[in-house]
């Protein structure tokens, strides 16, 4: 990991924190240019019942919509979570490029289980899975376990909150 990429992680586990604070499940996503520019970023916000809010999905329709075909390839999404299916299609169609997480599905999977969450209604898949030709780098030591607090937290909150 180069610093700029530990710089711009950190940025999405801010923006988590920003989703938890309003009581969304705790994911941030950036999306970053080849030259190292943010242009884009995004909190999660289902809160509202729209499970689709996801912020790397937000990225990818926002990307399709501003951005050329070759920018969006040499485009960068960095995100606090590895990219659910969902949003690992909407970044394949879209035709972005590298994809960098702090934490994977795999982990969070396992984070969710030891809390007793019940399975989500879509299969937890690696973005490999989903979609070709991206180059992923993920999970990112010692950041992972930064999301794996704020995912204790929510739930922790959740159950408090009797929901």
């Amino acid at each position: 990991m180069h610093p700029a990429d530990l710089q711009h992680l950190n940025r999405c586990i801010e923006l988590a924190v920003e989703a938890l604070a309003a009581g969304d499940e705790p994911f941030g996503s950036v999306l970053v240019d080849a030259n190292g520019v943010v242009l884009m970023e995004d909190r999660n916000r289902v809160a509202g019942g729209d499970h689709t809010r996801h912020p790397e999905f937000e990225i990818a329709r926002w990307a399709a919509n501003n951005m050329s075909a070759a920018q969006r390839a040499a485009a960068t999404v960095y995100t606090s979570g590895e990219h659910c299916p969902m949003c690992a299609a909407a970044h394949g169609w879209a035709g972005l490029g590298n994809i960098v997480y702090a934490s994977s599905a795999a982990q969070l999977e396992k984070w969710l289980a030891d809390l007793g969450v019940p399975a989500a209604p879509v299969k937890s898949l690696a973005i490999g899975d989903v979609v070709s030709n991206v180059r992923v780098a993920g999970p990112v030591a010692g950041l992972d376990e930064q999301v794996h607090a704020l995912h204790c937290q929510f739930h922790a909150n959740k159950k408090y909150q009797g929901s």
